[in-house]
């Protein structure tokens, strides 16, 4: 069972997510704009954040930039528009996923689990270790336990994601990734959004690493490959 917080202003549309989510066994909370999603935010946790961008009171993306000052808690943000300037401010922000209305309730429960499920496997991944995972090479520091990342001693905050997609990489090195298995490991089997979402992260990540960019090579028609 998980805690889901449903934002959006369009009374029906919380319902029927919420109707579903709750057939799957999940505790549900609503918020009718951005302003309220961050004050219940600031009185509970939750395992997952499903957040609309037009609404009132308080956008979207002004709330997630809000709730991401105090938590890393997996977001799925909602649009009627599909436009790559939203979903590349979005992934800035640190959301984990983005999906355009309208959208099927399978789809978006289908999305749902697959983020428990990473979420679960990490949390077990990283338990019971007694020491950190380390990536260091020339000015990169990168403690794959504590999720920190450091560039030449200056530590870089990253999207969620971004973190997946760096550890994950980290972790098979020197190994060509396919954009297919990349997809799958991070977003799970079950994603069937649009693959340029990995191109917009590599992208952002590449800006996040700075000179140190040039690890993460791309294999044209392949995928991908971290150089260590």
């Amino acid at each position: 069972m998980a805690k889901i917080l449903i934002c959006d202003d369009e009374a029906g549309l919380r319902a029927v997510i919420k109707r579903y989510a709750l057939f799957e066994g999940h505790k549900v909370s609503e918020a009718s704009n951005g302003m309220e999603a961050i004050e219940i935010c600031r009185k509970e946790k939750f395992d997952i954040i499903i957040m609309d961008i037009m609404m009132p009171e308080l956008d979207g993306f002004s709330a997630v930039k809000e709730i991401r000052k105090t938590t890393n808690t997996p977001i799925i943000m909602l649009s009627a528009r599909g436009e790559e300037y939203d979903k590349v401010l979005g992934f800035e922000l640190g959301i984990d996923d983005y999906v355009v209305k309208p959208f099927s309730s399978k789809e978006i429960m289908l999305r749902i689990q697959a983020i428990l499920r990473r979420t679960k496997n990490r949390s077990e991944s990283l338990s019971g270790e007694d020491g950190h995972f380390i990536f260091h090479k020339e000015g990169l520091y990168v403690d794959m336990t504590a999720y920190k990342v450091f560039i030449d001693d200056v530590e870089t905050n990253l999207s969620p994601k971004e973190y997946e997609i760096l550890f994950y990489m980290i972790k098979n090195k020197n190994i060509a990734i396919p954009r297919e298995k990349l997809l799958t490991e991070i977003w799970g089997y079950d994603y069937f959004g649009d693959d340029r979402t990995l191109d917009t992260h590599i992208k952002l990540l590449r800006k996040a690493l700075g000179v140190y960019a040039e690890y993460i090579k791309t294999l044209r028609g392949l995928g991908y490959r971290f150089e260590g």
